[in-house]
């Protein structure tokens, strides 16, 4: 005999800010762990314990909600850059500082790391017309910050590429691998964390800087 499914116990109405919330923390728990295309609206109002239309009160398609995820995770990438930039010195040292930051985003908010930069959106690549280029917007915003810092040191006459963007671009392409495989391959042999980010770092800094 099938056992029955348990569903979430339906919430009292009237609690906006609180079931949006709700809503969102319940899609991105599905999404981190089943991908974007896996996940329907309907599990995710059954998980967040509400009906499929009231979901909608609040979030009128899937790639809504995924708009606002990504949005999100890319403003607290932002925070975190605009702190380390308050600080910013072009230095070698503030470099290692600049890498590390986002390391630590990607590590301590893996969820919001995996669907904002891990998860294909589409298979078309329509989910930037269909959102209004809002998570582009906002990735743009947080990787300008990154920008500015590399420039800098471009500028004092720091860097071994002579095109600062490039540059940029080059080093960010690093970062995420690294952070990418440690969400996504935990059960891999590493070596310890902290040595293993360490020499990324400096390997890093040896082909970016002079």
């Amino acid at each position: 005999m099938k056992a029955p499914q348990v569903r979430s116990p339906r919430k009292a109405k009237g609690q906006g800010g609180e079931r949006r919330e709700e809503i969102l923390d319940a899609a991105l728990t599905l999404f981190s762990a089943k991908g974007l295309q896996a996940v329907s609206t309907r599990q995710i109002a059954e998980a967040a314990g509400i009906s499929q239309p009231g979901l909608y009160a609040y979030f009128a398609t899937k790639d809504d909600l995924i708009a606002e995820l990504c949005v999100r995770a890319f403003a607290k990438l932002s925070t975190r850059m605009e702190a380390g930039k308050a600080q910013w010195t072009p230095t070698p040292e503030m470099f290692d500082r600049a890498m590390m930051t986002y390391i630590d985003f990607g590590l301590s908010e893996p969820d919001a790391y995996r669907v904002a930069f891990m998860v294909e959106k589409s298979h078309d690549g329509s989910f930037l017309s269909r959102s209004g280029g809002r998570p582009m917007a906002a990735g743009l915003e947080a990787f300008q910050g990154f920008v500015a810092m590399i420039a800098d040191l471009h500028d004092h006459g720091l860097t071994a590429d002579d095109d600062a963007l490039r540059l940029t671009q080059t080093l960010w392409a690093g970062l995420h691998g690294l952070v990418s495989l440690l969400i996504a391959r935990p059960e891999f042999p590493w070596v310890e964390r902290e040595a293993l980010i360490a020499a990324h770092i400096a390997m890093l800094r040896r082909g970016a800087l002079k």
